[in-house]
């Protein structure tokens, strides 16, 4: 399983670079060819579904967990019976999903109806209605999905999505050139949904042969799972409330317009979380059967801080290049027009960058199943980040709504978690934010050299600014790895070439 926990990663950043460069490319076109309304009615109807994606009610974490507990004690039996206990359970709340889904979609207008055409509405409902459907069928065939991941089979998954996402655009890119716009998008989108779940069914059957089992559900079981995943399901509203409500109350106080460029500025924070997200998931299962096995504090805490540093130097290290060249990119990338969507980005990322390398500490509490605090929090961090937004759009517009998203994150998540990381969890948070500090050279240095040189030449075309972006990773790591990477840091980096040259050069070839 070591293999996979390193493929999974590495497929992880794979999927990360193919995503990125994917959106360099397609983003534009496809802004080109909707046009700046239409993209931000498309962002906002995605805004207002995703609502229903949260009836997922958590399950995946709570699955993961269970199935992580009867494979470290080889018990099959009670396996196959949570295999069945919580397909009912995807079932039915797959059906509540589309019920609910349906109802919001039925009445958008009455919501969005000052700020967006007759015209805009009746795209929107369409829009809204399709995508309740794929978030139906993903939640209620969803536990495939997490079973395969449970198994930790993460190259098999990897590919999956990895797929997935090349399909999207090279199915939609010559529809958009046809003259097709946002409501075929979200069809396509759902047909892959489909395929995808059932290339999963077919894999957990005749790769993994699982067995489900709908016989003598444990009430006790049932009532674990659902306390388990009900703070899980806090955390999914908590994040809808974050993520989704600024772009609806956008679209209710300002237009598709605004909603657009709130959506560029924001898509950078699912990026960053993305190469957070790629090292500390893999580690769900593992962290699982560690606090099973009852782990000293130190042990946990040694945990945290050596993921935690990984995360930094690659998070660190794509923030302080955007903080550099970000309002370049984003020009060039979609235009002149979304320049505010730079300061939106770094408003949130900034604060965002201390949750994004303490991530292992909420997988730690899942683990645990102590996540209630945290979610408490974040619930009450969640409701002034609505009520800041409402009271601040009036005064900045779409910039009010990164403040208020920033200093929700700041407040919630840096102070008040640090704390209770702290006393309640005993994470050595004093040793943590030493190695964070001891690491922090490389970027104060190089956002200094690039503020210092970036001037100089500013970037009319793609090819000065990959030179500069080149010129500056050279400067940033570099010093990382003189200054901040310890041995192990540098083995990870090093092992694959090392294993590469091996296979080139073959032992015997000098003898």
């Amino acid at each position: 399983m070591k293999s996979q926990l390193k493929a999974g990663a590495i497929l992880s950043y794979v999927l990360l670079f193919l995503n990125s460069a994917i959106s360099l490319i397609y983003t534009p076109i496809m802004l080109s060819l909707l046009g700046q309304s239409e993209y931000g009615l498309y962002s906002l109807a995605t805004s207002a579904a995703g609502y229903v994606s949260v009836l997922n009610f958590g399950l995946g974490n709570a699955l993961i967990r269970y199935i992580a507990k009867y494979k470290a004690l080889e018990d099959e039996q009670n396996c196959s019976k949570l295999y069945g206990m919580f397909f009912i359970m995807y079932i039915v709340l797959g059906f509540l999903a589309l019920i609910i889904g349906t109802i919001l979609t039925l009445n958008a207008d009455v919501v969005f109806s000052s700020s967006l055409t007759p015209v805009e509405l009746f795209k929107l409902k369409v829009i809204m209605g399709i995508m309740v459907v794929n978030l139906s069928i993903g939640i209620g065939l969803g536990m495939f999905s997490v079973i395969i991941l449970a198994h930790e089979r993460f190259i098999f998954q990897k590919i999956i999505v990895i797929f997935t996402s090349l399909l999207n655009p090279l199915i939609m890119l010559p529809l958009l050139m046809m003259g097709y716009g946002s409501i075929t998008m979200t069809i396509v989108t759902t047909s892959i949904t489909v395929i995808t779940i059932i290339i999963n069914i077919f894999y957990c059957y005749k790769k993994l042969n699982i067995k489900v089992s709908f016989i003598s559900v444990e009430k006790k079981l049932f009532k674990e799972v659902i306390i388990f995943s009900s703070f899980i399901f806090l955390n999914l509203v908590i994040g809808q409330l974050y993520w989704s409500t600024d772009q609806v109350l956008l679209g209710i106080y300002s237009g598709t317009i605004a909603v657009s460029i709130y959506a560029i500025g924001a898509s950078f924070t699912g990026y960053f979380s993305g190469f957070s997200s790629a090292i500390s998931n893999v580690f769900l299962a593992k962290v699982s059967r560690m606090v099973t096995k009852e782990p000293t504090n130190d042990e946990i805490s040694n945990l945290f801080i050596k993921i935690g540093r990984i995360q930094y130097i690659i998070i660190a290290f794509a923030l302080s290049g955007f903080i550099v060249f970000g309002k370049e990119f984003i020009q060039l990338w979609v235009g002149a027009e979304y320049s505010q969507s730079y300061l939106i980005a770094l408003i949130i990322l900034i604060p965002m960058l201390v949750s994004l390398i303490q991530s292992m500490g909420g997988i730690i509490l899942q683990a645990k199943n102590m996540q209630g605090f945290k979610t408490v929090i974040n619930l009450f961090m969640a409701i002034l980040n609505v009520i800041l937004t409402i009271y601040f759009i009036e005064f900045w517009g779409v910039i009010g709504c990164a403040i208020a998203t920033g200093f929700s994150f700041t407040l919630g998540n840096i102070i008040i978690m640090n704390i209770y990381y702290w006393r309640k969890i005993k994470l050595n948070i004093y040793r943590f934010w030493i190695n964070m500090l001891s690491m922090s050279l490389p970027i104060t240095l190089s956002i200094i050299y690039g503020w210092m040189i970036n001037p100089l030449i500013l970037a009319s075309n793609w090819l000065v600014l990959i030179i500069k972006i080149i010129s500056f990773s050279i400067i940033y790591l570099s010093i990382t790895w003189i200054s901040s990477m310890n041995s192990y840091e540098k083995s990870l980096l090093l092992n694959p070439i090392k294993k590469l040259y091996r296979k080139k050069i073959p032992r015997n070839h000098y003898i």
